[in-house]
């Protein structure tokens, strides 16, 4: 707590600072507006995270597996929504370092969806091709 309406979390290697302003009513979603902020826990501290929301008072989502990390959602008193996710297991869960981001990964509850996501997406170029010896 930085006193007043501040916070700040620090960790070995991480660390961010949060400061609350009253606003003048109930926001809703638009172009340039922030649909959400993320907080990062260990694996090993996850569910314990989720404790200290819900004792704080808040009302927390279970723990909802992405594949690629876990989340809990929650909001704050002005209605911002929260995530607490885990770092890991990664994104080589399911490819490896050397070619990750070269192709579109779904996780497998999405890859049903492959035919209909691939299509609607804007090519992007591989910052790698740039690094190569020529």
């Amino acid at each position: 707590d930085r006193g007043g309406d501040g916070f700040e979390a620090r960790g070995a290697s991480r660390g961010g600072s949060i400061v609350l302003e009253e606003a003048g009513g109930r926001s809703f979603g638009g172009a340039g507006t922030v649909h959400h902020i993320a907080w990062a826990s260990t694996i090993d501290e996850h569910e314990a995270w989720r404790a200290r929301v819900l004792e704080a008072g808040a009302h927390a989502t279970p723990v909802i597996d992405r594949f690629y990390f876990k989340s809990i959602y929650f909001r704050e008193p002005s209605g911002v929504l929260f995530e607490i996710a885990t770092i890991g297991p990664g994104f080589t869960t399911d490819e490896p370092l050397e070619t990750l981001g070269e192709r579109l990964s779904l996780p497998p509850d999405f890859e049903h969806l492959r035919e209909q996501v691939e299509p609607v997406l804007t090519p992007i170029t591989n910052p790698r091709d740039s690094w190569a010896p020529h």
